[in-house]
Parts: C-alpha cells; sequence; structure tokens
C-alpha cells in the first residue's frame, strides 16, 4: 500500500506552520483587542455602488441566492467562482490546491429547497494511492453563524477576518486543510445553511446540517473540471461541531443519498446530546456558544421563538442578539466565563425540560440511524465541552445496529478545563491518527473494530 501519511519533515513543517499559524493568532487577537473605536462595517443593505475594496460589498453578488432557486436536485451546482486560497492575509504561505467558490442546493430541515456555499479545493499533488481520487468532505468547526464567519470568506482571507473592532476570527483548522491538500485529498467544505448567504442559519441542527455536508460532497462530484471520478470514493470529517455534523452526515448519507460511495467517517470529539451541552459549557471560555445554539434552534423552528424569548432577561436578549452575529473569536472576548442562568428567567434546566424544546433536542441527538461505512470516534476523556460518556453511548448504539465502530480515548489529563484546552489540543494531538484511519479507509483497507470491548 503506497504511504499516504506523509514524511516525519512534511509532520514537522506542518507543526511548525500550526506553530506559527497560533502565534499569528495570539498578535492578532491581541492587536484587534486594543482598537478602541468601531470602524463602520458594509453590509448587504448599506454598500453604495462602485465603491472600493470592502467585502461585504466584494461578497454579495456571489453569496446572494437567486430568487427563486432554479429547478434541481441536491447537490446541484448554481454558480462557481474562483477562490483565492492562502494560509496567511497577505498570500505568502499559500495551499497546494486551488479553490473554487460554490454554491449549491440542498434541503432544510423542513424538506425545502435552499441555496448553501462552501469552497472546493482540487489539490496540485497526485493522489498516491491506488483507486481515483478521494474527496474529503470536510465538516468545519462552527465559526460564527455571521456572514462573515462563513468559512468559504475566511479562506479567501487567508483564515483571518478583521471587520472592525472586536469582529476578528481565525481560522484554526487550516493546518489540517493544509496537510489533507499536501497528501493528494480533494476537498470540500461546507459553511452551513445561511451563514454566508443572508440566514436564517441552522448549523449544528442536525438535519439541514448533515444535509449541508452530504451536499457539498455531491457538488464536488458535479464540479466540471476536476480530477474527481464522480463515483469515487468520499468521507467525511469533523472535530467538535465539525464532528457532530460528520456524525450526522454519515448516519444519513445511506438513506439521502445512496449514491454516494461514502467509505468512512472521522469524528472528533462530537456533541451527541444537546440536552447535556449547557451545563458543559456554562462558566467555560466557550460558553457564548450556546447563544449559536439558541439562534440556530430558532432558525429551524421559527414557531418556538416567542417561547425561548419570553424566558429571557433583558440580558438574555442581549445575548442572544449579539451572538447571532458574532465570529467565535469575539464571542469568546465577550462572553468567556459567564454564567447561563442570568440570561434566562427561570432554572434552564426546567426551561430545556419543557415541551416542545425537551423533543426538539432529542431528535437532534445521533445514534438513531446506521452507518452502512466504518466510523472513527476520537474524544479526550476528560473534555470539558463534549461529553465523553454520551460519545462512548453513541459508539455502543452504531456498534448495535452493526457499524464498524473504532472508539479511541485520548487520556491527556485534564488541564485548565473551563478554557476548553482538552477540546482542542486534543484535535491537534489527535489529527494525524486520523489522517491516516482516513487514507486507510480510502485503500479498502480492513478496518478494525473495538466494539466487543466498548
Amino acid at each position: 500500500m503506497a504511504d499516504v501519511t506523509g514524511s516525519t519533515e512534511g509532520r514537522d513543517a506542518c507543526r511548525l506552520a500550526i506553530t506559527l499559524r497560533l502565534i499569528l493568532a495570539l498578535a492578532f487577537t491581541v492587536a484587534a483587542c486594543t482598537v478602541f473605536q468601531q470602524l463602520p462595517a458594509a453590509t448587504a443593505e448599506n454598500c453604495p455602488p462602485n465603491t472600493g475594496y470592502q467585502p461585504e460589498c466584494q461578497y454579495r453578488p456571489f453569496y446572494t441566492p437567486p430568487n427563486p432557486l432554479p429547478d434541481g436536485s441536491p447537490g446541484d451546482i448554481l454558480r462557481t467562482e474562483p477562490s483565492r486560497i492562502a494560509l496567511d492575509p497577505a498570500g505568502h504561505g499559500r495551499y497546494s490546491g486551488k479553490g473554487t467558490r460554490i454554491m449549491y442546493q440542498s434541503i432544510n430541515g423542513r424538506g425545502q429547497r435552499v441555496a448553501v456555499t462552501g469552497t472546493y479545493i482540487e489539490p496540485e499533488n497526485p493522489w498516491p494511492g491506488s483507486g481515483p481520487r478521494p474527496l474529503i468532505a470536510f465538516a468545519p468547526w462552527v465559526q460564527g453563524l455571521g456572514d462573515q464567519c462563513a468559512i468559504s470568506r475566511l479562506i479567501s482571507e487567508g483564515g483571518m477576518h478583521y471587520g472592525g473592532y472586536l469582529d476578528f476570527l481565525f481560522y484554526y483548522e487550516a493546518g489540517f486543510v493544509a496537510t489533507m491538500l499536501d497528501r493528494g485529498f480533494a476537498l470540500v467544505l461546507t459553511d452551513y445553511q445561511g451563514t454566508g448567504t443572508y440566514g436564517p442559519p441552522t448549523a449544528g441542527i442536525r438535519v439541514p446540517t448533515a444535509n449541508a455536508v452530504i451536499d457539498s460532497a455531491r457538488a464536488a462530484m458535479r464540479l466540471p473540471g476536476t480530477s474527481l471520478n464522480p463515483q469515487g470514493p468520499v468521507a467525511f470529517w469533523g472535530y467538535g461541531p465539525g464532528g457532530t455534523a460528520a456524525g450526522a452526515a454519515v448516519e444519513m448519507a445511506p438513506t439521502y443519498a445512496p449514491e454516494l460511495d461514502v467509505v468512512g467517517a472521522w469524528i472528533g470529539a462530537p456533541l451527541v446530546d444537546y440536552a447535556e451541552y449547557a451545563d458543559y459549557a456554562d462558566g467555560s471560555m466557550l460558553v457564548g456558544t450556546m447563544g449559536y445554539a439558541l439562534n440556530s434552534f430558532i432558525a429551524a423552528f421559527p414557531e418556538a421563538e416567542q417561547a425561548i424569548m419570553a424566558k429571557l432577561t433583558p440580558r438574555g436578549v442581549d445575548f442572544l442578539q449579539k451572538t447571532r452575529y458574532n465570529c467565535i473569536d469575539e464571542l469568546m472576548v465577550k462572553f468567556m466565563f459567564r454564567h447561563l442562568q442570568p440570561y434566562f428567567n427561570q432554572d434552564y434546566h426546567e426551561i430545556l425540560a419543557s415541551e416542545p424544546i425537551k423533543s426538539a433536542l432529542a431528535a437532534q441527538r445521533l445514534g438513531s440511524l446506521k452507518p452502512t461505512a466504518p466510523v472513527q470516534i476520537d474524544i479526550n476523556r476528560f473534555d470539558p465541552l463534549f461529553s465523553w460518556v454520551s460519545a462512548r453511548q453513541l459508539a455502543v448504539d452504531w456498534c448495535a445496529m452493526g457499524t464498524n465502530v473504532e472508539f479511541w480515548t485520548n487520556e491527556q489529563p485534564p488541564f485548565l478545563n473551563k478554557t476548553a484546552t482538552n477540546s482542542v489540543l486534543t484535535y491537534f494531538v489527535e489529527g494525524e491518527r486520523g489522517l491516516k484511519w482516513i487514507a486507510d479507509r480510502f485503500e479498502r483497507a480492513p478496518s478494525s473494530s473495538n466494539c466487543a470491548t466498548l
């Protein structure tokens, strides 16, 4: 079997690149936090004609979906354009691939056709393994619900966004994207439904999120001028919220997209049960992501909006409104280490346990459908955001259905739990294991299951 996991020198270079990006991110964060006056930001509504470079004005023509959508099916391409992709804003660091921004059709949680955007990246390097070039449908860690947080925009800005004052963002998964391209994998990254395309955003809601990931793979296979075989192999990849999306995609793909040759899914630190997330996030650096969850829930179930708003205090309303548009770095600066209860006018546990919220949250739980492709679940035993117990139960549930599951536990000891260190650092520690596992799936190598020992 060909060596598709990369040389020692390549791995060292990747680690160095990641380290440098982390240093740049820190410097960028410090610089952004010292800006004291909000800069005017262009929006889709106030962009004057014939202006100079204003990111939102630049993006508006492509990202505004056609109305009405043309007839078509999930995965059909609506439009494309070349996409600048770079590892830094100045373009000095480059990906070994060519980017294409795509808009494609998908299906929302109510069975309606919607437009979703993303990026396909054609690698420059040949595929060193056997068979046709494989495609990884990369489910990104959600960077925010605001349109400026869309991954396809962020990649074209060199992985860093700054829109004035605290509106800044650093895309820390870029090192994984670069490494995958270096190893000859073709990649497609979705923006998820409603982000980038002027809402309503539903990232994290099981059905529309899975559909966006699956349909990104369909769209990549239908994109002309690539090195992909339309019947070639596909794998899903994601970590954290992306792991949740990849898990939803692999269990829905057999019925939603039976034509895809899905060979596996690497699922890192999935959020399996939404009902328990509030207690994990409470008081942490990422407590603001509960605002994302609330906004996505309202977008997916607008009939619940009035009931939810009635449960919020004035601080809670402010929290909901700000997290609707803040990207994750700004969100952390504004809300880190706060507690959730002051945002609600009754015990939030009672709210989550009341109907119809309880049933709607239960419907988001992973593990109700059988993946037909092998799955590897990778999570830290002491992950402070995503429950190891629930991830293990997901493995048990899929095993009981006959799925080939490898459940891997990272034993990194707990460290600064409220900073989510064990959540994020585990991704970098386990990434190489995941890449090797994915490469083996594309080579059709036997997958080791540890279902019997769970």
